[in-house]
């Protein structure tokens, strides 16, 4: 198992110096929160990507439907430049919660939907070195062969991680098409229902690189406690744990505070 730390919040600079610390303590990526207004999520991990060697980067997570697949697409791989094949997507429908921010995007769950789908396939597309694309909602075409060239990705295929609802049928045919699954569950979730997911997935012989998500809270001065939190998902198929602080609000100096005394103690492996 992996252990990733996704970073609620706080100013670019303090970010910035978290993910530092997350590398120095351990951990092995590091993933930053991408919202409509406030710091730019692909500016900073580019900045991270400078400051450090070893951890993954990405995104929890883009609401890729909300957004240009070809300049997420530009994004991802100008950071997969930066970091020395790095970078991983990480993609949703986006949050239609009341407390963030309305810009009048699409907001109907088909549409959108239908959108990342496309959207997916779009930015596979740019990576693999074709120039055009044409579906029901993004057309894409390109006759330049150096834009082409330059935005080729370090790795052979960066990984594209998806939400998918367990066992919801056109979510998990999307899970499919990627590398990796953020589950969310429609029963009451637990390791039972992540165990079910893993053996669907084997039945279907995915890659045995395909990544499978758990999330949550694990304490930061009990490391044996922060460990059996987690030994659960673990045994039950997850790849990685992401510790997550998510409660409001995300910049208060007791969240900060908080957030580095988990970093510093480090991922709650056994």
């Amino acid at each position: 198992m992996r252990y990733g730390i996704i970073l609620p919040g706080g100013t670019a600079t303090q970010q910035l110096a978290q993910a530092e610390a997350a590398e120095r303590a351990g951990w092995d990526g590091v993933f930053v929160w991408e919202a409509a207004f406030g710091v730019d999520a692909w500016t900073l991990l580019a900045a991270i990507a400078a400051r450090t060697e070893r951890v993954r980067l990405g995104t929890m997570l883009t609401p890729l439907p909300w957004r240009r697949p070809w300049k997420v697409a530009s994004q991802v791989v100008t950071l997969d430049q930066l970091s020395g094949g790095r970078a991983v997507l990480a993609v949703g429908l986006g949050a239609v919660a009341t407390d963030l921010p309305d810009t009048g995007e699409q907001v109907g769950l088909r549409e959108r939907a239908d959108m990342m789908d496309e959207g997916i396939d779009l930015i596979r597309a740019l990576w693999d070195g074709r120039g055009h694309f044409h579906g029901s909602h993004y057309t894409y075409s390109c006759h330049r062969d150096d834009l082409i060239r330059v935005g080729r990705p370090v790795q052979e295929r960066i990984p594209i991680w998806v939400v998918g609802v367990w066992p919801r049928p056109r979510s998990m045919r999307r899970v499919l098409r990627c590398d990796g699954i953020i589950p969310q569950y429609s029963g009451e979730g637990g390791p039972q229902q992540l165990r079910d997911l893993r053996e669907w997935l084997g039945r279907r012989r995915v890659a045995e690189t395909f990544d499978v998500l758990s999330e949550g809270e694990t304490p930061a001065g009990d490391a044996e406690q922060a460990a059996a939190t987690v030994r659960p998902w673990r045994d039950a198929g997850a790849t990685w744990w992401m510790e997550t602080r998510w409660e409001m609000p995300h910049d208060s100096a007791e969240r900060m505070r908080e957030v580095e005394e988990r970093i510093a103690a480090g991922p709650p492996s056994n």
